[in-house]
């Protein structure tokens, strides 16, 4: 009789650090933490590299994943998962508020430009008591 521990199956399975599974997603959670980190520091950052490394890391990972064969069952694997899809969770909140306050930026500086270039000849007061004669 072996006197080694058998795991219960119950128990998550760590990941193995070497697998291309586990290095995918290491991969993607460093990127998503450097960009989240990034835009709540108020950080100038490339958007478009981000999404670039971010689609490129979902691609890695979406390989990794066909070689596995039942992900639901491995718990391990679950539980990384689950982690990355919270990090992503919180990224997307964050550049959803950025992206907010983009678009009200962009409507101040859109709405301040066609003021300054309007000099009130056409007013929409005036046009609208036009209508009502």
């Amino acid at each position: 009789m072996s006197s080694a521990h058998v795991p219960s199956p119950a128990a998550p399975r760590p990941v193995d650090a070497g697998t291309p599974l586990d290095r995918a997603i290491q991969r993607l959670e460093e990127i998503v933490d450097q960009e989240t980190a990034a835009l709540r520091t108020r950080a100038t950052i490339d958007l478009k590299e981000f999404n670039n490394r971010k689609s490129q890391g979902l691609l890695d990972l979406n390989k990794a994943l066909r070689v596995i064969d039942n992900v639901a069952a491995d718990r391990g694997i679950a539980t990384r998962l689950g982690q990355l899809r919270a990090k992503l969770d919180i990224n997307r909140a964050v550049l959803k508020m950025h992206l907010e306050a983009v678009r009200e930026i962009s409507t101040i500086v859109a709405d301040t430009i066609r003021d300054a270039d309007s000099d009130g000849t056409y007013s929409q007061s005036i046009s609208m008591a036009g209508y009502r004669a």
